[in-house]
């Protein structure tokens, strides 16, 4: 079952995870306590994939287009028949697009998947894993696995990021995926990583359904 929002900014604060500035909403909004531009995102159990049917939003610069956006997503969700929904409005940041998760293997334990976000992972599918536990040395060399590891140290008009704070990022995943066995799969995509931080600015955690 994929958690609602709520429960999953919960966890991540829990953990110590680094998030962007965020408020649930039911419907359409009149004031917006964050600074524009924002992100509109559905946050339904019923929608794991938000991206691939278009119900992510970025870049919004007022109020009014926040609204035609959440509008435009009833549209779809009605076509698509999901009755229980609300809306993540998001603060937008800058940096490099990372990836971090967590797949539960019956032999294995939680297994940590590392890579940088966007074409990257998309095309090259350039990631590195582990088995948890990680130390923070497991974390430095996951990092140094990846084929575009120069994005990470500081490339062109790529700023240099914090392997220090990546690191303790998927250290704090580490130790959620040992924790809370019943959680099964966890994405975060994308981390955004700069030279001062490390924000996981989407996160889809699903936890197993209990049996009757």
């Amino acid at each position: 079952m994929l958690l609602s929002q709520e429960k999953t900014e919960k966890i991540l604060k829990k953990y110590s995870f680094n998030i962007p500035k965020q408020f649930i909403v039911k419907d359409k909004i009149s004031t917006c306590r964050l600074k524009f531009p924002v992100a509109l995102k559905i946050d339904s159990k019923d929608i794991i994939h938000k991206t691939d049917i278009g119900l992510v939003f970025i870049g919004l610069n007022s109020i009014k287009e926040v609204n035609e956006k959440i509008i435009e997503s009833k549209k779809i969700l009605k076509k698509k028949n999901v009755l229980e929904y609300n809306f993540l409005l998001q603060e937008m940041i800058k940096g490099t697009e990372i990836i971090m998760g967590m797949k539960r293997d019956e032999t294995f334990g939680p297994v940590i998947i590392f890579g940088l976000g966007g074409v990257m992972v998309e095309i090259i599918k350039d990631i590195s894993m582990r088995i948890a536990p990680l130390n923070k040395s497991d974390c430095l060399e996951m990092i140094d696995e990846l084929k575009g590891k120069k994005l990470i140290e500081g490339y062109r008009s790529y700023p240099k990021l914090d392997k220090n704070k990546i690191s303790q990022a998927l250290i704090n995943l580490s130790k959620l995926s040992l924790n809370e066995k019943n959680i099964i799969e966890i994405d975060f995509n994308p981390v955004i990583a700069d030279e001062k931080r490390c924000c996981v600015a989407d996160a889809r955690i699903i936890r197993e359904e209990k049996k009757c």
